[in-house]
């Protein structure tokens, strides 16, 4: 990944050299322009991930280069962090009013304000990872043409769901805080901003969830081979790692393992892909106290891998329509998800010449078996 790109506007050169110091360990390219309408007319040419904006500037003064920016379509998405030294509540929401997305303050405090480019650069990086996944899927939507009655329910339930409802929690949390900041104090603050950064992480989920969907649709699509990669994972780091997926609904102590310490021959991002959404299906499908198993050993040079939980298990006719976007009995089940877990699964498994199977009890149990080739000795 290049490094993040960041324009700095402000009147004042030496403040200029105060922030390149103060950034300059972190390995950003930094940008510099000393007026308004230089910042305006560089734009194209630096094309900042992050604008630093002075708002006290003559000519152009920060909150009105902040309003150019944010009506300009092509610039609309690049976070803006005022630098004000102003202090007032009624400052600090015309800044926000121009459409600016955070503030710092004068003078400017090492740690707050790598902390608060971090986070912006963060959002950023989720919008661009957004739009890189709707230009992908323009590109790709031959993959939908299969099964469409049936796709299109699914995905009215599921996808939009999914999408729409952390962009509707960010929004309405942006909206909230642009008409009461005035009035709301830090713990408040706070509050709002936590609820936003666990809808950011939602929709930042999902949207990983998607995009490793598409790239193993188009693999597949157009026959593409990838080399052959190894990954041998410490069992102690798969348990944690699973453990603290599970601790986000609070069900860290229902998993149970019995895990055979090997290396297989898929890359590390892949094999996670397949433990995380096995167990994200378990943890969705069964009640909290009830255990799920996670089971792996070697026969016949194949890893074989099995989840086991006690939940309301699926339908043989369920089981034969495991694919993108399918989720069962969504209308009378309370659940979240896109269904693609298991379908990312079963390409991974294929891609990698090995197997999926599923086994279950309706209204009982579901046990999923995978297995994978394991490492060259």
């Amino acid at each position: 990944m290049n490094p993040s790109s960041i324009l700095i506007v402000d009147d004042e050169p030496d403040n200029f050299d105060v922030i390149e110091t103060l950034l300059s360990v972190q390995g950003y390219h930094l940008y510099y322009a000393s007026n308004g309408q230089e910042a305006l007319s560089v734009l194209d040419i630096v094309n900042p991930d992050l604008i630093l904006l002075d708002v006290m500037m003559p000519g152009l003064n920060g909150i009105d280069v902040c309003k150019k920016i944010k009506a300009d379509l092509q610039w609309k998405a690049v976070p803006v962090i005022m630098v004000t030294a102003l202090s007032s509540k009624e400052d600090l929401a015309l800044c926000l009013e121009a459409g600016a997305d955070d503030f710092i303050s004068k003078p400017v405090n090492r740690l707050e304000l790598c902390a608060r480019v971090k986070s912006m650069l963060r959002i950023k990086q989720q919008h661009d990872t957004i739009q890189h996944f709707s230009d992908l899927q323009r590109n790709t939507i031959n993959v939908l043409d299969r099964n469409l009655q049936e796709l299109t329910g699914n995905l009215v339930l599921s996808l939009s769901q999914e999408l729409n409802t952390p962009v509707n929690g960010i929004s309405s949390i942006i909206e909230l805080l642009k008409v009461n900041l005035k009035n709301m104090d830090t713990v408040e603050v706070q509050l709002l901003l936590d609820l936003a950064d666990q809808s950011a992480h939602r929709l930042e989920d999902v949207t990983n969830q998607f995009l490793l969907y598409l790239e193993l649709e188009l693999a597949s699509l157009q026959r593409q081979s990838t080399p052959i990669e190894e990954t041998y994972l410490p069992v102690a780091t798969i348990q944690a790692r699973l453990k603290s997926q599970a601790a986000k609904v609070n069900r860290q102590d229902d998993l149970v393992f019995d895990l055979q310490e090997v290396g297989v021959r898929l890359s590390k991002r892949y094999f996670l892909a397949i433990l995380q959404a096995l167990v994200d299906n378990a943890l969705k499908f069964s009640q909290t106290g009830s255990k799920i198993t996670i089971q792996s050993q070697v026969i016949n040079g194949m890893l074989e891998i099995s989840v086991h939980d006690q939940g309301r298990g699926m339908t043989k006719q369920q089981i034969a329509k495991v694919g993108a976007f399918m989720q069962f009995e969504r209308q009378n089940q309370e659940q979240s998800g896109t269904g693609l877990g298991l379908a990312i699964v079963k390409k991974i498994v294929e891609g990698a010449k090995g197997n999926l199977t599923i086994t279950s009890i309706y209204g009982k149990e579901t046990t999923v078996n995978v297995s994978v080739p394991i490492k060259f000795v």
